[in-house]
């Protein structure tokens, strides 16, 4: 690590505090889709369509952090070297990034928000890409809540994944374990826990115009009370919000926190996992304390996972010192452009692997058999305005 940054906290701090404006710039085009439940994700694609590629250029499926997006350091870190030409050294992909319901800039259409488990969404997502994009291939990678996304995704989804392979940065595992940790903590329960568990209630309140307009859903019933909470810790807002609109029927609502953290957990899903998957964490993460070890048998079981954890980094940090004194660099970069290429350029998937087949009904492209996976192209001027959040932590 940095010498300036020798510990997880200062890592994670950072991540948050750190001004990286003026690096790693990214730009995007967004595309907006609306899926079967009339929830919207908004998916930023770099770079913009009116570059020249090739159809079979290989795409990064991108889930971002807790409050996060498109925009965040630590996804513009991995896509800038990634989505870069080959002619300026980078590996000349397409990626893009799906950002979650309510974030980024997405408006909320329907009363329902999202979770750990929102691995439909991923799927509504990828099936939309996928449609653009037919001949290439997508690999996805997924930062701490989204990673969880991504593990859950490919865990579920065995061979029919549409994603070749997935890299999880700082995923949170056992959110249950990792939540007693947080929250049984003074320090991780007033620093951290009171920072996820606030961005989410603001991120929340800048969509409450919309949530207002869901007249008899269970989302307006619980509206007041999640407004009324003050300095919430993240198994506050989890109890109260997330638990009860994360996702849908039949498994949501939950009772409880706890509940939808038995549920929406990603560890156990390891070895339903059929393409390549490597999981990179901390040691020192002051969030995710829990972590899989690569010995045992749920990680060994898949045949397909790779679990490496790393002595320092902090939570999404991996900060080392840059060419010039008091500079950073990210060191994950590297193994994550080195994985992703790998992938892309030596995993040749069984004939009849990745995706279902699809039909075209009132006017949603659908999985034959699942309806809740399926989307139709909305403009962006037939939209209800996207929450403008103000003062969210970044990195989280």
């Amino acid at each position: 690590p940095s010498w300036w940054l020798p510990n997880g906290h200062a890592q994670t701090a950072y991540v948050a505090m750190g001004n990286f404006e003026e690096v790693d710039k990214v730009k995007y085009e967004r595309k907006y889709i609306r899926l079967p439940d009339s929830g919207t994700l908004g998916i930023d694609f770099t770079p913009p369509f009116d570059v020249q590629l090739d159809p079979a250029t290989p795409i990064i499926i991108v889930e971002h952090g807790l409050t996060g997006g498109s925009h965040e350091s630590y996804v513009r870190n991995i896509l800038a070297a990634a989505c870069a030409p080959k002619s300026e050294g980078g590996l000349g992909y397409r990626a893009a990034v799906i950002n979650f319901r309510g974030c980024a800039g997405t408006p909320i259409t329907s009363p329902r928000f999202y979770s750990a488990a929102c691995e439909d969404d991923l799927a509504c997502g990828a099936l939309y890409v996928s449609s653009l994009f037919p001949e290439a291939k997508m690999v996805g990678i997924g930062f701490s809540l989204g990673a969880s996304v991504v593990t859950r995704y490919l865990g579920n989804e065995g061979t029919k994944s549409r994603l070749a392979g997935g890299l999880a940065l700082a995923c949170p595992w056992n959110l249950v374990a990792n939540s007693e940790r947080l929250e049984g903590n003074w320090f991780s329960r007033r620093v951290y826990s009171s920072a996820m568990g606030g961005n989410l209630l603001r991120l929340y309140k800048s969509h409450a115009h919309s949530i207002e307009t869901f007249e008899g859903s269970h989302a307006l019933k619980i509206h007041s009370k999640v407004l009324s909470l003050e300095s919430p810790k993240l198994i506050d807002i989890d109890h109260v919000l997330v638990s009860q609109t994360g996702g849908a029927s039949p498994n949501w609502p939950f009772p409880s926190a706890l509940e939808y953290y038995r549920h929406a957990s990603s560890d156990g899903v390891l070895p339903g996992i059929k393409v390549p998957y490597m999981a990179i964490n901390a040691e020192d993460d002051p969030i995710v304390r829990l972590i899989p070890r690569p010995d045992e048998e749920s990680t060994k079981a898949s045949g397909w996972v790779v679990v490496a954890i790393t002595k320092g980094g902090g939570h999404l940090g991996w900060f080392e010192d840059g060419e010039k004194r008091g500079e950073t660099q990210k060191w994950i970069r590297k193994p994550a452009l080195q994985w992703l290429r790998a992938v892309v350029e030596e995993f040749v998937r069984e004939k009849g692997q990745g995706g279902r087949p699809t039909e075209v009904a009132d006017g949603f492209t659908r999985e034959i058999g699942r309806p809740e996976v399926g989307f139709k192209v909305v403009d962006a001027k037939d939209l209800p305005q996207g929450g403008k959040a103000a003062g969210l932590t970044q990195g989280l």
